[in-house]
C-alpha cells in the first residue's frame, strides 16, 4: 500500500487564506493555523475511523473547510446547533470563526462524537459543547437562533426533527449540493411547512466545481391569539 504524501502546513494555509480571500472573509495567522489544526485531526482520524468520505487533506481545505465557511455570513444570533455533525462539520470551523457564539454539535454515532470531543480539547475550543444523542431526543436549555444541517437530510425530514429547536425569529440553514428542487416540491407539500418561508443561496465554494447552494428557512412569524 502506498504511503500517503501529506502537503506541507505552509502549503495548506496559503490554499484556505486564498480561498478565504475569494470569500472575503476576515482572518488572522491565528484563525489559520487553528483551521489547518483541525483539518490535519480529521485528516488522521478519517484514515482509522471514516469520518469523511473525501480522501486527500489538500481537497478537504475546499470540501470542508471552506465550505463550511462559506455560510458564515448566514449564521446569525449567539446560539448555533449543529445538528448530524459527523467529523464537525460545518460546526468547528465555524466555532473556530465566531468564538463569540456557543455552538453545540450533535451526532448519534459515538465514533464521531469522540474524534469532535478530541479535537475540541486539542484546539481548546471553550465556545463548543459536543453530545452524543438523536436529534429527536435532544432538548436544548433554550431554542437556538440558529440550526445547521450539513449532508443530514431531505429538507422536510430535517424540518420535521428539528422545529423544536429553532427559537422565534431563529433560522434553519442546510448546505445542498444543485438546487433542490424535488425537495422544495415535499417541503411545500408538507404540514406546516412551506417554500415561502425558504430563501435559497448559490454558495461559490473555492476549490469545488460541483453546485453548492444553502437553504434559509425560517419559522413563519405567529400572531398572537
Amino acid at each position: 500500500m502506498a504511503k500517503t504524501t501529506v502537503p506541507p502546513a505552509d502549503q495548506l494555509t496559503a490554499r484556505l487564506a486564498g480561498g478565504m480571500d475569494e470569500l472575503t472573509l476576515p482572518y488572522d495567522v491565528r484563525l489559520l493555523e487553528k483551521l489547518i489544526h483541525f483539518l490535519c485531526l480529521l485528516d488522521r482520524w478519517n484514515r482509522i475511523y471514516n469520518l469523511t468520505s473525501v480522501r486527500g487533506i489538500e481537497q478537504m481545505v475546499g470540501a470542508h473547510l471552506l465550505d463550511s465557511l462559506a455560510a458564515l455570513t448566514y449564521v446569525q444570533g449567539s446560539r448555533v446547533i449543529d445538528v448530524g455533525t459527523g467529523g464537525g462539520l460545518p460546526g468547528v470551523p465555524l466555532a473556530l470563526a465566531c468564538p463569540e457564539k456557543h455552538f453545540v454539535l450533535l451526532d448519534s454515532n459515538a465514533k464521531k462524537t469522540r474524534f469532535v470531543q478530541q479535537a475540541v480539547i486539542e484546539l481548546a475550543l471553550d465556545n463548543i459543547t459536543v453530545v452524543h444523542g438523536r436529534v429527536e431526543a435532544f432538548q436544548g436549555k433554550k431554542p437556538f437562533d440558529t440550526v445547521m444541517t450539513r449532508a443530514f437530510s431531505t429538507l422536510s425530514d430535517t424540518l420535521v426533527q428539528t422545529a423544536h429547536l429553532i427559537a422565534p425569529g431563529g433560522r434553519l440553514l442546510a448546505w445542498k449540493g444543485r438546487f433542490p428542487v424535488e425537495e422544495l416540491k415535499c417541503l411545500s407539500q408538507s404540514q406546516g411547512h412551506s417554500t415561502q418561508h425558504c430563501t435559497i443561496i448559490s454558495l461559490r465554494v473555492p476549490g469545488i466545481e460541483a453546485e453548492r447552494h444553502l437553504v434559509c428557512w425560517s419559522p413563519p412569524v405567529r400572531s398572537p391569539v
